[in-house]
């Protein structure tokens, strides 16, 4: 798999990606805060198992020790995205949303499709198979985003069906600023390699390679979120990244979605030529 390098200056600080959108970094996955014009904000994913902690003093740093988000918007429910979520939406006593086709996968009904250590490009996917195929179980307090498209608590920004990666994926997008936060449908580190991830040169890859069972649902999604010519994106993986540049290269990691994120090999792989 190809790269599409990017440029250092473009690179966004996790504290402050864009007006009212705050990153945290925790190992190899990020979390986010998004603020609404009455002052409240809402938590986007709650990264890996024992990270609780981390996100309670982040949140508390930026909003004080008896703030808490409105609500918690999950992009999907695999394992480093859910994995403080039962804790925190219990010490919260918030709302969780997800997309529909992502509910059975956090209600205990349904187990993710086995990872695909064959797909190759480093250490993090040759371990994919010690990685939880589970999710969560939050049967009673997880709920479907609204059908609209439209984001609870969360005014002007809306939710895309971007699956591939997982089922129920999604991404939100503020139209205003063209800010987008495309969970995993793409990453700006190579997220198969160990290497890549701890260095975090920012350079725009497909999703995660290795728990990615839909390449052609996952190439669509991509071209999906290119269609929006975001001019800041901060993926789950990798560093945010700003500039006029963003749309341009994002389109041409769509267009050349083949060559530059599909990998060479693996079970979910079935290679062939589709229409630009």
């Amino acid at each position: 798999m190809d790269a599409i390098p990017l440029p250092f200056y473009e690179v966004a600080p996790l504290d402050e990606i864009a007006r009212g959108v705050k990153g945290l970094r925790i190992l190899f996955v990020n979390v986010f805060a998004l603020s609404n014009d009455s002052g409240g904000w809402t938590l986007i994913d709650t990264g890996l198992f024992l990270s609780g902690g981390k996100i309670k003093h982040w949140a508390e740093s930026h909003f004080g020790k008896s703030a808490r988000p409105q609500a918690i918007i999950l992009t999907h429910g695999h394992f480093d995205h859910v994995g403080t979520v039962k804790e925190l939406a219990h010490e919260w006593n918030v709302p969780v949303y997800a997309h529909q086709s992502e509910l059975p996968f956090l209600t205990g009904h349904a187990k993710y499709p086995p990872p695909d250590p064959g797909v190759g490009g480093g250490l993090m996917a040759v371990m994919s198979p010690i990685y939880p195929r589970t999710s969560v179980d939050l049967s009673g307090a997880v709920q479907p985003l609204p059908a609209d498209g439209s984001v609870p608590t969360l005014n002007g920004w809306r939710w895309l069906h971007t699956p591939g990666h997982a089922p129920g994926h999604i991404s939100l997008f503020r139209e205003e600023d063209r800010v987008l936060l495309p969970g995993d449908a793409f990453c700006t580190t190579k997220q198969e390699s160990f290497l890549a991830v701890a260095k975090q040169k920012p350079e725009l890859h497909g999703p995660p390679a290795y728990y990615t069972p839909d390449w052609e649902a996952a190439r669509e999604s991509v071209r999906q979120l290119a269609a929006l010519k975001p001019l800041t994106i901060a993926p789950s993986h990798g560093l945010p990244m700003c500039g006029d540049e963003v749309p341009g290269q994002l389109n041409r990691l769509a267009t050349d979605f083949d060559r530059i994120a599909l990998p060479d090999h693996g079970k979910y792989v079935h290679r062939a030529t589709v229409p630009g």
